[in-house]
């Protein structure tokens, strides 16, 4: 799967890359992000180990993705598939900043999450946020992916605090 590209209108999901570290530094910066994502990358060197984490897909366990525009090749966002078992999964996704309001989310989730169901065999794929984010309840509903309830206070995020959690599935047999 190194050489694993999807695409959706406008976009490019490609592995990750060494030289993606500075524009992932500049990403997880972001307040937005940090907000929503427990995410310790704070210099170059963090931002390398993280592209290189995401990038070794050798445990089978997830699939992680650099979201790029297709004709730039500029990094637009992260999207991966993750705790793979048993024919079940979760996915998640960020988006830099410049590149919120696009739909850039909504698509690579949507053309992630074919590949998973079509390529990994996958039967279902879990999307969980905060409830908060509205932003990602909207990429959740427009990427087909149906709300199940509410997890309350399950998850720590990046601003030190439990939030009630959003779950949202999608299962292959689902339209």
């Amino acid at each position: 799967m190194d050489h694993l590209e999807l695409t959706a209108p406008g976009l490019l999901l490609r592995p990750w890359r060494d030289e993606d570290a500075p524009a992932v530094l500049a990403a997880l910066a972001d307040p937005a992000i940090a907000r929503w994502n427990a995410q310790d990358v704070a210099d170059p060197a963090q931002a390398l180990a993280w592209v290189r984490w995401r990038g070794d897909w050798s445990s089978g366990t997830h699939v992680s993705l650099a979201v790029t525009d297709a004709a730039s090749g500029t990094l637009l966002g992260s999207a991966s598939i993750h705790q793979i078992r048993d024919g079940n999964a979760a996915i998640g996704y960020w988006t830099a900043a410049p590149a919120r309001g696009r739909g850039v989310a909504t698509r690579a989730v949507t053309a992630l999450t074919a590949w998973g169901f079509a390529e990994l065999g996958l039967h279902r794929i879990e999307l969980w946020h905060a409830a908060g984010n509205q932003a990602s309840c909207r990429v959740a509903e427009r990427s087909g992916y149906r709300l199940e309830g509410v997890l309350r206070e399950s998850h720590r995020y990046g601003d030190g605090r439990r939030h009630d959690e959003h779950l949202h599935a999608r299962l292959a047999t689902d339209r």
